[in-house]
């Protein structure tokens, strides 16, 4: 009776120690029923670590001058046109008086021939103007999520002198007058804000360009997240972001809600980006027929092309402090 009795509990111990480990192939336990992480596997680890890729163009000295402000943005290798935009207007030198603001280009590399002569042209442009970082990791849709992990991790490692940084895409309208007035300094630890989801869920559907696998990310909603078309935050959250987090969170390829789920796992809820008439929203996530007076309420309006933005830009910059 007592091995009888052993039998069926060594089976049972086996069974639980099955499910367990089916558990941890995934990165995570069911958050409906406990909310503890763990550690992802070593080959996830590898995908979002720092320590993988290798910096081909980097800028360790941008912030040595202790920036006010760090412009953070992503864009593909061959999209020159883009970034001469940011350049000509939210992004040029000296654009607000009195405060210092730099704008980076995070970039990635290509596959195939092509790589070699993009990099070469990117190398050229950069001595022009020392503002891009190209690091090795593969640039595509799917890897937005390890650009922006590269992204804080930089900030952790040679900028923790700014006050603020703001992830922002190159086909933005950035209102970099209005943002500086909004932000409080000295900054507030531990802030972030944006235009917030809330109600975010995963897709289930696996045409979808957003699909996510029930074995990839088991829950089925997601926690508050920021769009990732811009959002600003204080430099002490870049390490928070990119250190502990990214051993626990499995890597997906949704880089904002992948923001989203290691700042839930720091304890940071972000803020949503509205202004106090009316509540209204600061970062509009979609785009607005350009109207200066409304454009000056507001920080970011997204879907503008490098010649939209230079026409736009063009007018705002002369006359929006006359709204």
């Amino acid at each position: 009776m007592r091995v009888h009795s052993l039998a069926k509990y060594l089976l049972l111990v086996g069974f639980i120690t099955f499910l367990v480990n089916a558990f941890l192939k995934t990165g995570y336990f069911d958050s409906k029923n406990n909310d503890k992480q763990t550690p992802i596997t070593a080959d996830l680890f590898k995908v979002i670590s720092p320590s993988t890729y290798r910096f081909i163009l980097n800028q360790p000295a941008a912030c040595e001058q202790n920036p006010d402000l760090v412009l953070l943005v992503p864009v593909a290798p061959g999209d020159s046109e883009s970034r001469n935009a940011v350049r000509g207007t939210w992004g040029k030198r000296d654009v607000v008086p009195n405060k210092k603001i730099i704008k980076l280009f995070f970039i990635g590399v290509l596959e195939g021939e092509q790589n070699d002569k993009v990099n070469d042209g990117l190398t050229r442009e950069n001595l022009l103007h020392g503002d891009i970082i190209l690091m090795d990791f593969l640039d595509s849709y799917h890897n937005l999520t390890v650009k922006t992990m590269m992204m804080m991790s930089w900030i952790a490692n040679y900028c923790r002198s700014a006050s603020y940084v703001m992830k922002i895409d190159a086909d933005i309208f950035l209102n970099i007058y209005y943002l500086i007035n909004f932000l409080p300094f000295p900054p507030k630890a531990n802030f972030i804000t944006g235009s917030v989801i809330n109600d975010g869920a995963p897709r289930r559907n696996a045409k979808s360009k957003w699909y996510l696998s029930e074995e990839v990310y088991p829950d089925s909603t997601f926690p508050p997240y920021l769009s990732g078309a811009g959002y600003v935050f204080t430099t002490d959250l870049a390490a928070k972001i990119s250190l502990a987090p990214s051993r626990y969170v499995r890597p997906i390829p949704m880089e904002d809600v992948y923001v989203g789920l290691c700042l839930k796992k720091v304890g940071v809820r972000p803020v949503y980006g509205r202004s106090m008439f009316w509540l209204r929203n600061l970062f509009e996530v979609r785009h607005l027929p350009y109207d200066r007076c409304a454009f000056a309420k507001l920080i970011i309006v997204t879907d503008f092309p490098p010649a939209e933005l230079l026409r736009t830009w063009s007018d705002f910059e002369k006359e929006h402090d006359a709204c």
